[in-house]
């Protein structure tokens, strides 16, 4: 679709910046969120693998990898990463793949471990795509995703301006981009300041995702389609499917990701 945010082409300037130290603070959040300090033994699929950085951690962590993004931009990035860490290596592949494309999802065998990472919300059908993600879990398995949280009016407008986002020119892209990080984190900034920790909140978003917040920034102003869904929308839908949750975290409101680490406990 003409008006798709190109993930991926963000991700590849990313890659610039990649180095020693976000690739083990990716490694460290990864295993804290799945209680997992080795993933020696367990297959991990990575469901839009983005810049790939999460797949370069689990493969780092010992597991089989597969990953696989709709942007075929993300799928040189994952690769590139791949080539550069792990040429030649058999237990991580990469790949184009859609998944809301079942007849593309049949191929895999479940995984003790599916992650996708605010991902699934931008498919243009969350709830199929969260449906699909779970059914590649194996019994036992830990399912791992973020989604983004519903703000009800809030959405709406975000909605909207991504909408409008990905149909402007280009100059006018970086402009919005610009004016949203400086909303986005003044008053972090400011709080940081105040309690002398200049650039405290900045760091230490860094080090939870291994992820740059400009990069970031720039990936939620345009981040088009544009799915949300409150916690206990996500609880439910995945308790109904014998799922248990694990771990959670929540942003109090804000338009940031929800965080859900589930157990399948049924087929």
């Amino acid at each position: 679709m003409a008006d798709r945010f190109g993930f991926g082409k963000n991700w590849k300037q990313f890659l610039g910046s990649m180095n020693e130290e976000r690739r083990a603070e990716a490694r460290q959040s990864l295993s804290e969120w799945l209680k997992m300090k080795d993933l020696t033994d367990k297959s991990f699929l990575d469901i839009g693998s983005g810049s790939g950085l999460f797949s370069l951690a689990a493969r780092d962590l010992g597991a089989t990898v597969d990953s696989f993004d709709y942007d075929k931009d993300c799928v040189e990035c994952t690769q590139l990463l791949k080539k550069k860490y792990y040429p030649d290596d058999k237990s991580w592949k990469v790949e184009s793949g859609d998944v809301l494309d079942r007849n593309y999802l049949s191929k895999y065998e479940q995984h003790d471990i599916v992650y996708s990472w605010g991902v699934l919300h931008h498919t243009g059908n969350m709830y199929g795509a969260l449906e699909n993600a779970g059914n590649l879990v194996k019994n036992g398995g830990l399912l791992f995703i973020a989604i983004y949280n519903d703000q009800g009016g809030f959405s709406t407008f975000w909605k909207v301006e991504k909408r409008i986002y990905n149909i402007l020119p280009t100059p006018f892209k970086y402009l919005i981009s610009f004016v949203f990080f400086i909303v986005l984190w003044t008053e972090r900034s400011i709080i940081d300041l105040v309690k002398l920790q200049p650039f405290k909140s900045y760091i230490d978003y860094k080090k939870k995702r291994g992820m740059s917040p400009w990069y970031d920034a720039v990936d939620w102003v345009g981040g088009y389609p544009f799915e949300v869904a409150k916690p206990e929308e996500i609880l439910d839908f995945f308790r109904e499917r014998g799922f248990e949750l694990i771990k959670m975290g929540t942003n109090g409101g804000s338009n940031r990701c929800n965080q859900f680490v589930f157990r399948k406990t049924t087929e």
